[in-house]
């Protein structure tokens, strides 16, 4: 490396990962496109290597930018959780907290909680990251997290708020067509909805429900929302959270007594945020208002 590059650079790196374009990173960073190619011709002349090569669909990393990717991804994280932090000495509650959910909760729980939330507090920003994977707190790529397993990492201040119930359910038009199973067994003669990348957890559930396997699906999508659409939709028997079918009376559950499974439910923040009006408001509020959706 010829000299230490500047941050502007990784920055602009960072950006053109992810929208795949310099067009779309400078508008991300407003920039104009001359200065973003700047950048990343500075940064390439800097690391000694090409890093991205132009192709029909944009610009496509090469083998020495996927290299340097976790590095600068984490250097821009742990530049955006240091401005965070800073801002958080404030005691009022005001500026950015960036909450990390999984799909379902983020889609069917979370806009009402933070719609209320946003009303308490006027100058509360929120950044939702909505992924069933596991945003690492600890690196501030999230500062409160909702998660469905027991957190495990030191530093970091947990509440459990109870656990959310899954199990089988249908739209009500697709049982008055196919009928509804008396049995475990009688699942294998249904259209099914599940996964299709199997995931520890699944191989867990799946030990004890042989009948959910992936070769008996009928549709198969990794996607949780994918899935409760498609269950709404009456294409088959799938797994949703018992208190969003509950509130909509055309989902019907089927096999409650043969088929459950509990949730636990988290909500974590880094313990570095506890002096932070602003997490702690959206911590407490997050507590509170979950709470009714789970059972102790």
């Amino acid at each position: 490396m010829s000299s230490e590059p500047s941050w502007d650079l990784y920055r602009t790196f960072a950006a053109v990962l992810r929208e795949g374009s310099l067009s779309g990173a400078a508008r991300t960073l407003g920039l104009s496109q001359p200065s973003a190619a700047r950048h990343i011709d500075s940064l390439e002349a800097a690391v000694g290597s090409r890093l991205f090569v132009r192709t029909p669909r944009g610009l496509s990393p090469t083998d020495a930018a996927l290299e340097i990717k976790p590095f600068v991804e984490l250097l821009v994280s742990t530049s955006a959780a240091l401005v965070r932090t800073a801002e958080g000495r404030a005691s009022e509650v005001d500026g950015t907290v960036r909450i990390s959910a999984s799909e379902v909760v983020g889609t069917e729980h979370l806009p009402p909680i933070l719609a209320r939330l946003r009303q308490r507090h006027p100058a509360l920003t929120i950044e939702l990251s909505l992924s069933n994977a596991l945003d690492d707190l600890l690196q501030r790529k999230a500062d409160i997290a909702i998660r469905m397993v027991r957190p495990e990492q030191q530093a970091l201040v947990s509440k459990r708020i109870g656990s959310i119930r899954l199990g089988l359910h249908a739209h009500q038009a697709y049982l008055a067509r196919r009928g509804t199973p008396v049995s475990l067994e009688e699942l294998g003669r249904h259209d099914l909805i599940g996964y299709d990348v199997e995931t520890p957890a699944i191989r867990a559930i799946a030990q004890h429900y042989p009948a959910l396997t992936r070769s008996a699906f009928a549709l198969r999508v990794d996607s949780d929302v994918a899935q409760l659409a498609a269950i709404r939709a009456g294409f088959g028997i799938g797994v949703c959270q018992v208190p969003i079918a509950t509130s909509e009376p055309d989902l019907m559950r089927v096999l409650p007594d043969a088929f459950a499974v509990d949730l636990e439910t988290w909500v974590v923040m880094h313990e570095d945020l506890r002096s932070s009006a602003r997490c702690r408001a959206v911590f407490d509020a997050l507590v509170e208002e979950l709470a009714p959706l789970v059972h102790r």
